[in-house]
């Protein structure tokens, strides 16, 4: 199908690329990977404007680790960079498995990290894993810098907390401390290629044999990825057996209210909740 018209534009500056997108307003749209952006264009779901390509801004393919504050994914590294990254998968293993279960190896080549979470669908397969890992999104604007909570960025159905002329440049993702590990774990019908019918992030701490700490994410199951506080209650302060982790996971099932679409039934996305709640804080608690 043939794409609508429109112009293209190719800044050489984060300052440059803000000033274009301030200036053209809601038709611009900014594009790196663009596999979240050239798909629903040829379906006439999407029609801007302008495109502005940060591509050619140096800079913004980072993918760095320091101790203290984990690691910085800048907003042109690539899923597959983040997937393959011996580093990752050392460090922050589950960040790099939300990197692999995101469409094909063909798109993961070209989509970014940053691109999927301002895409912002509720079934985005990185964005439970940033939650409960404490992620931080980094902004250039007009106003200049500012950091957004990765909870705070999501604020409904492909709509993001970014204010007109502002770009994401970097993710900074915490380090996991010693007692700490994490899991991501998706449902979809296809290995490749889906999206998400559900998806959780479990991030636990364990000292002792106690749980001390612990973050549930779901995706897919409302209009922006979520956290289940009473999931993570049950939790703390308890020694995970089966019991404790069933009955959490009943928690974060009870903690949702998905959609019925052509992909899953309502019914059908709670109890998967259920399920892979289950699955992904004992994945968690079984790496230690």
């Amino acid at each position: 199908m043939v794409l609508p018209n429109f112009e293209y534009l190719a800044p050489k500056s984060l300052d440059e690329a803000c000033e274009l997108l301030a200036k053209l307003g809601s038709g611009a749209k900014v594009m790196a990977g663009a596999t979240d952006l050239i798909p629903p264009m040829k379906d006439k779901v999407l029609s801007p404007t302008h495109l502005i390509d940060i591509k050619r801004i140096s800079g913004l393919d980072q993918l760095e680790f320091d101790p203290s504050r984990g690691f910085t994914i800048g907003a042109l590294t690539t899923l597959r960079t983040i997937e393959t990254s011996p580093l990752v998968k050392e460090k922050n293993p589950a960040v790099a498995h939300a990197a692999k279960v995101v469409a094909s190896t063909q798109i993961r080549a070209k989509g970014t990290m940053t691109g999927n979470i301002c895409n912002a669908s509720p079934s985005c397969d990185t964005g439970p894993i940033l939650i409960v890992e404490g992620a931080k999104v980094y902004v250039q604007g007009p106003g200049g810098n500012r950091v957004i909570p990765i909870e705070e960025f999501f604020v409904g159905v492909k709509k993001t907390s970014l204010q007109p002329g502002e770009i994401v440049t970097a993710i900074e993702v915490p380090p996991l401390g010693p007692n700490e590990r994490a899991a991501y774990k998706k449902h979809a019908v296809r290995k490749a290629m889906d999206l998400a019918i559900v998806g959780v992030a479990a991030k636990i701490k364990v000292e002792k044999g106690i749980c001390t700490d612990a973050k549930i994410a779901l995706g897919a199951v409302a209009i922006k990825p979520i956290r289940s506080p009473a999931a993570e209650k049950i939790l703390i302060g308890k020694k995970l057996t089966d019991e404790v982790i069933a009955e959490a996971s009943v928690a974060a099932m009870e903690s949702c209210n998905p959609i019925s679409d052509v992909r899953a039934s309502d019914i059908y996305r709670k109890d998967m909740i259920r399920v892979f709640t289950k699955r992904a804080v004992k994945q968690a608690l079984d790496s230690f």
